[in-house]
């Protein structure tokens, strides 16, 4: 399966007083990315809501390599970077479309919770079918 990046237009709104993209917008942009990531696959946030599962946020790191402009376009290039019944990590890449520079680099990591039972359950007891297509692309990423 091929992911396409997510291309992103940054906006006015998004800029500091500097004029460039304030450093808070590339988590959202992060979260934009993963949204488009799970339409993709066919298993979008809502269909795995409605099987009764969120994704819990762990952690959200970001690296900021060169900075983003008002106007820029962005290709947000995402990959499931770790994968366990219990948890996924995802990595970011945003790249400036126009030049292909690195802008940012970045990860989240989630663990699979239940709505229903509230606590963490595992993706591979609960929906595994979404948990093949996570490892079949954490498997495809790191041959």
């Amino acid at each position: 399966m091929i992911i396409k990046p997510f291309c992103r237009k940054a906006n006015y709104y998004e800029t500091d007083q500097m004029g460039i993209i304030h450093h808070s917008n590339y988590i959202k942009w992060f979260e934009e990315a993963r949204v488009d990531f799970m339409e993709q696959i066919n298993f979008d946030y809502r269909k795995v809501n409605e099987l009764g599962i969120d994704f819990a946020l762990l952690d959200v790191y970001c690296e900021y390599k060169s900075m983003l402009r008002f106007g820029d376009i962005t290709n947000i290039f995402i990959k499931v970077s770790e994968l366990t019944e219990m948890k996924l990590a995802l990595s970011y890449k945003i790249t400036n479309a126009k030049s292909g520079e690195i802008c940012t680099l970045g990860k989240t990591g989630h663990f699979f919770y239940s709505n229903t039972r509230k606590r963490p359950v595992s993706l591979k007891r609960e929906i595994p079918e979404l948990y093949e297509i996570f490892s079949a692309l954490n498997a495809a990423e790191n041959k």
